[in-house]
Parts: structure tokens; sequence; C-alpha cells
């Protein structure tokens, strides 16, 4: 089961990687893999893409279809809410540099 579930997770960075990434590069985002269980990839958005007012549409719109239209055993992907470490630090340098906000 185990190297099925590998067979599982590269078929979908390929997938991204052909399907999905370069529409989130255009907008100056990315997502990253957190896991795939259970035929659910669990995943992240980074970049511009992270914490954006659209990124439930994109989820459903773009990577929920790619990945269950393309992967023979993915029934959903979940964006999994929080703060990427890269917006984390990208906001963090802004407060530093400015220091007085």
């Amino acid at each position: 089961m185990e190297t099925e579930e590998r067979n599982i997770a590269s078929e979908v960075e390929e997938v991204l990687d052909k399907y999905v990434r370069p529409a989130l590069a255009a907008h100056g985002g990315d997502l990253k893999v957190a896991g795939v269980e259970g035929g659910v990839v669990f995943f992240t958005l980074m970049g511009r893409c992270a914490g954006c007012a659209a990124a439930d549409q994109t989820s459903e719109e773009l990577i929920n279809r790619e990945l269950v239209e393309r992967v023979p055993g993915i029934k959903k992907a979940v964006l999994v809410n929080g703060i990427s470490p890269e917006l984390l630090e990208q906001t963090l340098a802004l407060l530093r540099a400015h220091p007085s906000f």
C-alpha cells in the first residue's frame, strides 16, 4: 500500500506541474502538497495565492478538477488554511523595514 501511495503522490505532482502550477505562477503563486491520504490531497497555497480571497474558488475550479479528473484514486483536493512560512517571512521583512508600523 505504501508503494501505491507513493505512486499516487508522484502522479499528483506530475499533474500539478503540468496543469496547475503554471496557472498559479502566472499570478505569482504556487502550492505545496501537505499530504495525500485516502484519496484526498491536502495542500497549501504559497506566494501571492496564499491568503488570496479567491483561494477557495481556485481550489474548487482548478486544483480539485485537475486532480480528480487526471489522477485515478483521487477523490478531492482540500485547501489547508493557515499562514504559509513564506508569507509570514515576507510580512516580517516588511515590518522590520518600516518599524513605524
